[in-house]
């Protein structure tokens, strides 16, 4: 199933696509003086880096290639160790090898997202940066997260790849960080089908992410550079077509978000409504999150298994490759030195916590993470109420 932005499609992509199929101009790359050049890419880029609150805004042909062109303009290369928590999908860390540095895995706490207080156990003279992962739309404990990050004087990237629209403190997910990355896939809040967008204020670090996007390029030329080429760099361009639909989307984020916030309000009363004892609620760290998941703990694995089987779900420890212990070719990967760094069952807080958990959809329906009982961003109240009432029925006999 699609995440939100998918439900919202309608005229305003299709004139946005149409413009660029009618003018037969694809690439990203033109002059603003050629009227067929309908600039959708780098529009996207300006409108989004406004809405972000940043200057820059770097669009990729996916979230990875986001984190990738952000790791790459940090400096991270071979030797380099990068924090990322445990849980979370399996490009944060591949990412991170990648591009050829070490990643160091760290606990979660039941915000589900990086536990600050192990960032600072984990900080050794070769970490490169810090990769807080605002989980399921929950903005990480920035405030905690970033001093840590000043403290130690180590970069954060901002992996917001799950939580475009969220804010923390005010101000927007993806814009604390030096340099930050989002997805705009299938699943995300808005969606192009796959593409990415970076982040940053520091101009050094745009051109360093753009030139590692496009071939070493520096950021917006209109030709051919000779000579002028800052770094060694690959093909992570996107085209018109997909920046047509991005700039969509983006001029319905709001929209979405708000919607999302609704749902999950109503789904949340419902269900505390029938008086479950033994459940507990996700910390939310901020009331700016994006309200895609709604996160239930149970006291025990056990109790949370039972309740998984009656429900027709899975616990979050035995959903897909969000879980570190279900990344096979991450435990079995191996560094510079030949040694074999992640194993499975390492992170003992983080299994208790994912253990006890549940997820339940309410923009994004996804068994991939546990996902697959809920609602949907377009939900009626009645389907909401009946789906509450499922729940209730079917967990107050387990978990009192």
């Amino acid at each position: 199933m699609p995440g939100p932005g998918a439900y919202f499609f309608g005229d305003e992509e299709r004139k946005e696509v149409l413009d660029v199929l009618e003018s037969g101009y694809l690439s990203r790359y033109g002059r603003e003086d050629d009227p067929r050049f309908k600039q959708k890419v780098v529009t996207l880029e300006r409108e989004f880096a406004r809405k972000m609150g940043v200057k820059h805004a770097l669009a990729t042909n996916g979230g990875t290639s986001s984190l990738m062109a952000a790791l790459v303009a940090l400096g991270v290369g071979r030797g380099d160790e990068v924090i990322v928590p445990g849980y979370t999908f399996v490009a944060s860390i591949s990412a991170i090898i990648a591009v050829g540095g070490t990643p160091v895995l760290a606990e979660i706490d039941e915000s589900l997202t990086i536990d600050p207080a192990d960032i600072e156990r984990r900080v050794t003279r070769r970490t490169k940066a810090i990769v807080p992962v605002h989980m399921l739309g929950n903005p990480s404990n920035l405030d905690r997260v970033m001093a840590v990050a000043r403290a130690e004087k180590i970069p954060v990237l901002e992996d917001a790849c799950q939580s475009l629209g969220a804010s923390y403190k005010g101000k927007m997910t993806g814009s604390f960080g030096a340099i930050n990355a989002f997805s705009l896939n299938i699943n995300k809040t808005i969606t192009t089908g796959d593409a990415g967008m970076v982040t940053t204020d520091d101009d050094e670090l745009y051109e360093r992410a753009f030139g590692y996007h496009d071939q070493g390029h520096k950021p917006l030329r209109t030709g051919l550079e000779i000579g002028a080429r800052s770094l060694v760099g690959i093909n992570l361009r996107i085209n018109e077509l997909t920046g047509a639909v991005g700039l969509a989307q983006l001029r319905k984020l709001d929209m979405i978000v708000g919607r999302l916030r609704d749902q999950k309000r109503k789904l949340k009363e419902a269900i505390a409504a029938g008086g479950i004892k033994n459940m507990s609620w996700r910390r939310i760290n901020d009331p700016g999150e994006i309200a895609t998941m709604l996160t239930v703990l149970f006291p025990d694995e056990a109790t949370t298994r039972r309740v998984a089987a009656a429900l027709g779900m899975k616990t979050v420890a035995d959903s897909g490759w969000h879980v570190y212990n279900n990344m096979e070719q991450i435990l079995s990967w191996r560094d510079e030195g030949g040694k074999q760094p992640h194993h499975a069952h390492m992170l003992k807080q983080t299994d208790a916590i994912l253990g006890r958990a549940l997820n339940l959809s309410v923009g994004v329906v996804d068994p991939g993470i546990g996902a697959s009982f809920g609602i949907t961003v377009r939900s009626t109240d009645d389907e909401i109420a009946r789906v509450a009432e499922e729940f209730v029925k079917k967990v107050k006999p387990i978990a009192g």
